[in-house]
């Protein structure tokens, strides 16, 4: 069996979402048990009663716009605190999370610590491209980074995509203006020479427009420039659907058009949508931990169960 906890009370639609995500992750996966995190009393109301799902109370939750630092170290009974308090102890094997990501990341230095030769974790995510998917990191955990912290991030990006996502040999590229390895401000100049001579594939820069042809496999950037393209792409794949929907109903030759498309409309709603692809791996930190969106509804955070117990399974 896989344990893995859930921080219940993190995220938009918590606590509903998460037992609802939880009770779905364990209908799929048999090998499953769940501790969901939280309010004791809200989540007995919540969650149906069944051997693979279990509750541990936590009477404190940290809110999205809480300052990270402050309320790791002054909320110690907080849902995010009690699951790492759970992973440190060996008690589950990973921790699913939709919450406060800079309390997430910062409660996981504390309580799990890194990896050896890591000098910071990064958070990696996953965009859909040409041949499949396309890993970035950071997304937003170090807004700055020296070269050597770069380098490391190419190099935790290599081993994940071959480990999780199965792609062998995995091709990393540095996030710049241009191809070029002249190109670029001094952080990508110094990252470039440290990358190119690191135990991985490193094909060299790739611009943006790059990200998504299916010419590398694992894409590093520092997390300011990474949350950037993050958020832009997120709110991109919105927008191009509203249009799209806008444009649909201005006609009917274009709604029988809409019809006759819908199952090609519907993979692209499928790819670009962060409730597939489940949640975000933090990656350096001696644990399993997989940050869910903030928004995310029940199929989200059971696709981040589904993250996380793929993780677990490649441990073993």
């Amino acid at each position: 069996m896989i344990k893995i906890a859930l921080d219940a009370m993190g995220g938009d639609f918590a606590p509903e979402a998460q037992v609802k995500g939880a009770e779905l992750a364990l209908l799929e996966y048999p090998d499953l048990e769940i501790v969901l995190v939280g309010d004791e009393q809200v989540l007995n109301r919540l969650a149906k009663k069944q051997d693979r799902l279990s509750i541990m109370h936590a009477a404190e939750k940290i809110e999205m716009d809480e300052s990270p630092v402050a309320a790791v170290r002054e909320k110690k009974a907080a849902s995010i605190n009690i699951a790492l308090d759970l992973h440190k102890a060996r008690m589950v094997s990973a921790v699913v999370s939709a919450g406060n990501t800079g309390a997430f990341m910062t409660a996981g230095l504390f309580k799990l610590g890194r990896l050896k030769g890591i000098e910071r974790p990064a958070i990696a995510t996953v965009f859909p491209s040409e041949h499949g998917g396309v890993l970035l990191l950071d997304m937003g955990a170090n807004v700055d980074c020296t070269p050597n912290q770069l380098k490391q991030f190419g190099e935790m990006g290599s081993r994940y995509a071959e480990d999780i996502m199965h792609i062998k040999n995995p091709r990393v590229g540095l996030l710049n203006i241009g191809e070029e390895k002249e190109k670029g401000n001094q952080l990508t100049k110094a990252a470039w020479q440290l990358l190119s001579s690191a135990p991985i594939n490193f094909i060299g820069n790739i611009e943006s427009k790059e990200v998504l042809n299916g010419k590398v496999d694992v894409v590093v950037c520092d997390g300011f420039v990474g949350n950037l393209l993050l958020k832009f792409g997120e709110s991109l794949s919105l927008k191009i659907v509203d249009f799209l929907k806008t444009e649909i109903k201005k006609s009917l030759l274009a709604k029988l058009g809409a019809i006759m498309l819908f199952p090609a409309f519907k993979s692209l709603k499928k790819m670009v949508d962060y409730d597939e692809s489940g949640g975000a791996p933090l990656l350096g930190l001696d644990g399993i931990c997989i940050k869910a969106h903030g928004r995310s509804n029940p199929k989200a955070i059971k696709n981040a169960i589904r993250v996380a117990r793929t993780a677990c399974q490649k441990q073993k």
